[in-house]
């Protein structure tokens, strides 16, 4: 079948990986974790929390700045206009949704925000952070796909990031938003890729900068 937006150059040109990675993990709070809570325990976004929480144990390992972020509100007066209920009744200072999954969280190395909106980079320090770190490429985990991930994929792009967004290690509700979202993210603004190439790009920019 024919494929109208590769015959117009869509997704010619890979992202790459550039001279020093930093992690993004979005959103992995017990309220999309926790199966307890009504947006909690979603497949997709299960596999894309052990597969995050063994990219973070490397990054760990050799220094690579981790960001996370959870969403809350003081009150539902603070809130953008979300159209989700579970939303506005759950993620309120306070509630134990809010807490970051332990598997992907580490207290005395991640820098923590708290964000108000879909990006992590929106209003949060993220990107100062990631500068005075000197990261050039942008890993981006968490969830979900369709909403958090893809908005802090495009302002990952506006800030000049080489962005890439391992497929396993990112999740959503449905498959096929998930599928849908990373394919139009990956036509245009970064590189899809999967948790095992890039523990093999980690290390090897590991063993080039140990020399």
């Amino acid at each position: 079948m024919s494929d109208d937006y590769a015959n117009r150059s869509y997704g010619e040109i890979p992202v790459g990986f550039g001279k020093k990675p930093g992690i993004v993990v979005v959103d992995f709070q017990t309220g999309f974790t926790d199966p307890q809570y009504p947006l909690g325990g979603a497949p997709l976004v299960m596999r894309a929390v052990e597969n995050t929480a063994k990219l973070l144990d490397v990054a760990r390992r050799y220094d690579i700045p981790v960001a996370s972020c959870y969403t809350a509100y003081k009150n539902e007066r603070e809130m953008p206009y979300w159209k989700i209920t579970a939303v506005r009744e759950t993620f309120l200072e306070g509630h134990p949704s809010i807490a970051l999954d332990p598997r992907i969280y580490d207290a005395d190395y991640d820098l923590v925000v708290c964000k108000k909106g879909p990006s992590i980079f929106f209003n949060t320090g993220v990107s100062d952070y990631f500068t005075k770190e000197r990261v050039d490429t942008v890993i981006i985990t968490g969830c979900n796909t369709s909403g958090c991930i893809r908005a802090s994929s495009i302002d990952s792009f506006s800030y000049r990031y080489r962005t890439i967004v391992p497929e396993d290690c990112v999740g959503d509700i449905e498959e096929q938003p998930h599928r849908d979202n990373l394919r139009d993210l990956g036509r245009r603004y970064v590189d899809v890729s999967n948790l095992e190439t890039v523990l093999g790009q980690i290390e090897s920019w590991h063993r080039q900068n140990a020399d």
